[in-house]
């Protein structure tokens, strides 16, 4: 077992005890760890852009990704929040992007980028906080806080994720054969792309079986199915959408915060995008 994979599961045997815990809790403690992981987020998305030269508004940017989560918690569980920001968020929205625009105008001129600075910032809000915020949503859109029901809701779409990830890193390893992308991830095959994808249907009886009747929620394995084959693809389309932005950025890691991970935008690359998926399935399907 090579060092990198020894770091990696010695990782995971902290982080997903830790991740269960905080989860069921739910509440005021989940929103602020995913702000911080939105911020650290938004932070590394802003360092690949500026081995480019590109200088985002970084200020406006990490208080806008820390906001998100906490507000998208607000919003679901308080009354008098919810009346305020369902009506005026459109408004808030266009305030805010007036007043990057505004920033821009003023701390860019034209030879520093100021495009793609505002580009780069809306994009850092929306993909490192506003995606994965949507896992508010699958925790509190019908649970309140301590809620084993709706931790594992949120667990399920994770463990999908996991499952895929790791097969597909061995599967590909152990099968080889034709690249899946080699102008964006070298290292990835076809043959680990289906076996990430065979393995995560195989999360869905597990839990049709085992763990959804014993919290009390109502699915059907074909619903569990088809969440699960949805989920692994996207979230391998989420995962080479970040080896993207990398290879642009000439780095093999977002930064080397993880051990054996990375930074937060290689450990949650497929989450943003299974994350409010997950959430549309579930809401599609009458779960939440």
């Amino acid at each position: 077992m090579d060092s990198n994979l020894v770091r990696r599961v010695g990782f995971a045997v902290i982080a997903i005890p830790l991740a269960l815990a905080i989860i069921w809790y739910g509440g005021l403690p989940l929103a602020l760890v995913l702000a911080v992981a939105s911020t650290l987020g938004t932070r590394e998305l802003f360092d690949l852009a500026a081995r480019h030269g590109i200088h985002p508004a970084r200020a406006l940017g990490f208080v806008s990704s820390a906001a998100l989560a906490p507000v998208s918690y607000a919003t679901l569980a308080a009354p008098d929040v919810r009346a305020f920001i369902v009506p005026a968020w459109p408004y808030l929205v266009a305030v805010w992007l007036i007043a990057l625009l505004t920033w821009a105008l003023a701390a860019r001129a034209p030879a520093e980028k100021p495009l793609e600075a505002v580009s780069v910032t809306v994009l850092a809000v929306a993909y490192t906080s506003a995606l994965p915020a949507f896992l508010i949503v699958i925790r509190h859109a019908g649970f309140a806080e301590r809620s084993w029901a709706a931790a594992w809701l949120v667990f399920f779409p994770l463990v999908v994720t996991w499952v895929c990830d790791t097969a597909a890193m061995f599967g590909g390893r152990l099968l080889g054969g034709p690249k899946l992308w080699p102008t964006i991830s070298p290292g990835k095959t076809r043959s680990g792309a289906l076996a990430g994808v065979v393995a995560a249907l195989l999360v869905a009886p597990i839990f049709a079986a085992m763990v959804f009747p014993r919290v009390g929620v109502a699915t059907t394995l074909w619903q569990l199915l088809a969440m699960a084959a949805v989920l692994s693809i996207i979230g391998q389309i989420g995962d080479l959408t970040e080896s993207l932005f990398k290879r642009q950025a000439g780095v093999k890691d977002s930064s080397q915060l993880i051990p054996g991970h990375g930074g937060v935008l290689d450990r949650f690359d497929s989450l943003y995008f299974v994350i409010p998926v997950a959430a549309a399935m579930y809401r599609l399907f009458g779960i939440i």
